[in-house]
């Protein structure tokens, strides 16, 4: 008698399919695995904390005859739903483990290509051929011909490693640069193009550590420009090295009058940027704040000392010993 009561009281719990704790909202992923019934998922349910009977739910099933089309893969259900609220979301799409995955400011193609390898993420060289091919990629704004170098917005993604593409990472960076930048430039009456501003924020980030000199040192990087003076911006002759910090490599660099990145000894703007700025670098670029100043340095605390004539420079050289 006993054991006819119990069923009948799980009979009729399965039927109704109420809600555990209609106010249990927390979010409990559940897996389904390969080749599963929604009868057999009970147990594992309730393992979860999803419900608290498990065979109430196959009772449920049973009676309702639902749950043909689940899903194998991770689920997302909470105690707050009825047992055929939570039968449809295991008939959901599953959802799929996502991992971050951070572009440094400043980074060039190739360090992003070389974090890509090393996550297994793509293989070598696979995110540079398709970076130096922009006519594969839409936007809403004009790009370079032969390298997206400038755009490929610094930030960190959310990716899904099991089904990463390389060229959706791509777009996905360039809908970035479009959505934190470009859109609201192409909104101002700037005098340089937006290919100007980015070359010239890809130098900034590289030359200024801290946000609030590099509207300055913007400033005096301009001024260099309108008054025909070279840039003198040493991080553009770092550029084409395989190892920006290999000093040797460098210094033959500097003394390179072929270099069209070495801004010493060529004037203008180096041919593309040298790197990916991040926001303040390009706000600055395009935002650029006027000062007396013409020359600048950093001592070994990365303390910006700006000055105003060659003399005052020399003087700050000696100083800090920057030389």
């Amino acid at each position: 008698m006993l054991w006819l009561i119990f069923i009948s009281c799980a009979v009729l719990t399965g039927y109704q399919g109420a809600a555990v704790d209609p106010t249990d909202t927390a979010k409990i992923t559940v897996e389904v695995p390969k080749g599963a019934s929604a009868r057999g998922l009970g147990p594992t349910l309730a393992a979860s904390g999803a419900i608290d009977d498990g065979e109430a739910f196959a009772w449920y099933v049973r009676i309702h005859k639902e749950g043909g089309c689940i899903k194998a893969g991770k689920h997302v259900v909470s105690r707050s739903m009825t047992y055929g609220e939570i039968i449809q979301a295991l008939c959901g799409v599953p959802v799929v483990d996502s991992v971050p995955f951070t572009v440094l400011e400043g980074w060039r193609i190739l360090e992003i290509d070389q974090a890509l390898a090393k996550e297994g993420l793509a293989r070598p060289g696979e995110y540079s051929a398709l970076a130096r091919a922009p006519s594969q990629f839409k936007t809403s704004f004009a790009l370079p011909t032969d390298s997206l170098e400038g755009y490929l917005f610094p930030e960190t993604y959310q990716i899904e490693p099991e089904n990463f593409d390389v060229a959706r990472f791509i777009q996905r960076q360039l809908d970035m640069f479009d959505q934190k930048f470009a859109t609201k430039y192409r909104s101002a009456s700037g005098k340089r193009s937006l290919g100007e501003v980015v070359i010239m924020a890809s130098m900034i980030v590289r030359e200024e550590p801290t946000e609030r000199h590099r509207p300055m040192v913007a400033g005096i990087l301009w001024k260099r420009i309108d008054s025909g003076w070279n840039l003198g911006v040493d991080a553009t002759s770092r550029y084409t090295l395989p190892k920006w910090n290999d000093r040797r490599a460098f210094l033959k660099k500097l003394r390179d009058p072929s270099d069209p990145y070495n801004t010493r000894l060529k004037p203008g703007l180096p041919p593309t940027a040298i790197g990916n700025p991040d926001l303040s670098s390009l706000e600055a670029a395009a935002s650029p704040t006027e000062s007396p100043y013409w020359y600048y340095l950093h001592d070994s605390t990365g303390e910006l000392h700006p000055s105003r004539s060659v003399s005052e420079h020399e003087a700050y050289r000696r100083k800090y010993n920057v030389y």
